[in-house]
């Protein structure tokens, strides 16, 4: 008797601006939780989707699954939902043409100007403590999950329960931090 059954091949893609560490740090949580549960679920790959500009749009996780009931469907997309799963998130099942659209969270782009403010701005700006005190500020209702460093812009990502909500709770800062000067608040999902 053969032991080896088919495994159903399913993308995840999240509609996460997630550089591949980042995206990757998922993955392996989501196997840490497959395997404490006795799942025969694992990632098989992934990758990031990436603008002209090297910007991440979005990103796929392979996931395969030895048994595709909707039971562990729906366990895989409450697992990522708990972990991200920005609104635009969508599954697919490789041979059943299934696809299933998720996710809750909302997302919040924060694109740093980084050629028009003052020398000194620069200088005496330290990018790191404004990342800290950003995340600080949407703690409770969301998180940075990203950041990009673009040729004319550094962005930072952020995924919460309410575009509106982080972006008040971050307006204070963005007012009055030096290196936010000029700064561009986008909703991306």
């Amino acid at each position: 008797m053969d032991n080896q059954q088919e495994m159903t091949t399913i993308t995840l893609t999240l509609n996460a601006r997630l550089e591949p560490i980042r995206r990757a740090d998922l993955e392996d949580a989501f196997d840490e939780v497959m395997k404490s549960m006795g799942k025969d679920i694992h990632v098989t790959g992934g990758g990031t989707s990436l603008d002209d500009n090297g910007e991440a749009q979005e990103c796929d996780i392979e996931i395969a699954i030895a048994d595709a009931s909707d039971e562990n469907i729906s366990l895989i997309i409450q697992l990522f939902t708990s972990m991200l799963a920005p609104k635009g998130s969508r599954l697919f099942i490789h041979g059943e043409d299934v696809r299933i659209d998720f996710g809750t969270d909302e997302g919040l782009a924060i694109y740093f100007n980084g050629t028009e403010l003052a020398d000194e701005v620069y200088e005496n700006g330290d990018i790191n403590e404004v990342f800290d005190i950003l995340d600080e500020a949407v703690e409770d209702i969301g998180s940075i999950h990203g950041v990009w460093d673009g040729p004319t812009e550094t962005a930072f990502y952020f995924y919460g329960t309410s575009f509106a909500e982080m972006e008040a709770a971050l307006k204070p800062h963005l007012d009055t931090i030096p290196l936010c000067q000029k700064a561009r608040v986008v909703q991306i999902a």
